[in-house]
């Protein structure tokens, strides 16, 4: 049995039409249909109940389809590892990141592109529980995420920086004086909330136990580049990680009273996996990067 053909029966399982996988696959629909024959003399078993109407899966044609798929991820993880080993930095490096870390990320990202030009990156800007999903299936290299309060039994993570649950404002809001602020300071104030999502959100919830009901909340938003916008324009609050302020000059992180939540930012990787050498290398880039030591110096 080869890779190659366990390739063909998967388009074929995915697609359910010879005729479309063949496309697929820049090969003749003849040469498609040979091979999973051979397959399937070499397996003892139909993989597929064909008719002039339609291709059906066997019931071991379903047992095989993900097994294949795993076979064929493994052997894509193996030959980047054997390529990593001969210290050839190149191919694909896929990385996941919410927004809270996109300018942390860009000094280490533009010096990985002069260092490592061979090198191909894909990014990806989404929801923690959105990038856990695409660790799971290997869509990521690895996440660059706030720890998750949920367990997930696939990720093993390494802490990067530790921050604090704090109040956003502008330099010129009345609360910006304040060595710290109460909840009945905020309650005075339009709230801008993270969104639902967001780690930030969870641990002021946490800290409320999930009564937001006495604040004046004005807008919610996922986004939290956007909140940071949206607070440089108005007297309005939010409740962030205290690094957002390294960004924006014209903002500040008063902490608040009773509440001492740590968000810590990690890294995180799928469990089992070898890591790509160019995953490792963009790693050390992003810890000796100026912005994570001012940040650990703040902190």
């Amino acid at each position: 049995m080869e890779l190659r053909q366990l390739r063909y029966f998967i388009a074929v399982a995915q697609t359910l039409n010879f005729s479309e996988a063949a496309r697929r696959l820049f090969i003749t629909q003849g040469t498609l249909s040979q091979q999973i024959l051979q397959l399937e003399d070499e397996l003892g078993s139909r993989l597929f109940d064909r008719s002039s109407h339609s291709v059906v899966l066997t019931e071991a044609g379903m047992e095989l389809l993900p097994l294949a798929q795993k076979t064929i991820q493994d052997s894509e993880i193996c030959i980047s590892h054997l390529v990593d080993l001969r210290k050839l930095l190149a191919g694909t490096l896929s990385i996941g990141l919410t927004q809270t870390f996109r300018q942390l990320f860009t000094e280490s990202l533009n010096s990985f592109t002069q260092l490592y030009p061979g090198v191909k990156l894909k990014i990806y800007y989404k929801t923690s529980v959105e990038l856990y999903a695409m660790l799971r299936k290997r869509e990521v290299d690895f996440v660059l995420a706030y720890k998750p309060a949920q367990y997930y039994d696939y990720v093993e993570s390494d802490i990067l920086f530790s921050s604090k649950l704090q109040a956003i404002m502008r330099k010129d809001h009345p609360l910006a004086e304040k060595k710290e602020v109460e909840l009945a300071d905020l309650q005075k104030y339009g709230i801008v909330l993270p969104g639902s999502g967001l780690q930030a959100r969870k641990a002021f919830e946490k800290f409320l136990n999930v009564n937001t009901s006495g604040l004046n909340v004005r807008m919610e938003l996922n986004d939290p580049n956007i909140i940071l916008d949206i607070l440089q324009r108005s007297h309005f609050v939010s409740v962030l990680s205290s690094l957002a302020v390294h960004y924006r000059a014209n903002l500040v992180a008063v902490p608040i009273k009773d509440i001492d939540r740590e968000l810590e930012g990690c890294v995180h990787w799928l469990k089992g996996i070898p890591r790509k050498r160019s995953a490792e290398a963009f790693l050390s880039l992003l810890k000796d990067s100026a912005q994570v030591h001012r940040i650990m110096l703040d902190i």
